[in-house]
């Protein structure tokens, strides 16, 4: 990953230690009150933000894999993980999207977690670079997020 590395803290960027502390913040949010559809709808709107904040292709990328979310897997709840928009089955997330911007990176990737429903064989990929929306790229992913939803 891109970015300045620290000699302080262990060597992570400093990219890293601030997505380990909105992870940390996601947590505490996690604990702090609430529960059910009130904390879906907090989750929903921090995940909205943070798609709301990227610019360019990230957006485009974040925004186009949001919708074919909604559209293919609308049971996944929309939340952030690690800063990342995710979406998740039952508090966990199955797949998330980090943007180029994120790490410096020369493009953005959408990931599959453990939980997702991809399993083929004994490999298969869990995570694709994204430089942009095709059409062929989209209807990839619309089978992806289907499949991986259950």
């Amino acid at each position: 990953m891109a970015g300045k590395k620290s000699t302080q803290n262990g060597g992570f960027s400093d990219a890293e230690l601030a997505a380990m502390k909105e992870r940390a913040a996601e947590l505490r949010a996690e604990g702090a009150g609430g529960s059910g559809t009130a904390k879906k709808k907090r989750e929903a709107k921090a995940c909205a933000d943070t798609l709301a904040k990227l610019e360019g292709t990230d957006y485009e990328i974040g925004n186009r894999l949001h919708t074919i979310v909604v559209e293919e897997a609308p049971h996944l709840d929309p939340k952030t993980w690690y800063g990342f928009p995710s979406y998740a089955r039952d508090g966990k997330v199955v797949v998330f999207f980090t943007p180029a911007s994120k790490f410096g990176e020369r493009y953005a990737s959408i990931g599959f977690n453990e939980d997702a429903l991809l399993d083929d064989g004994v490999f298969w990929p869990t995570s694709f670079a994204v430089l942009g929306i095709t059409d062929d790229v989209e209807a990839r992913l619309r089978e992806l997020v289907r499949r991986a939803a259950g």
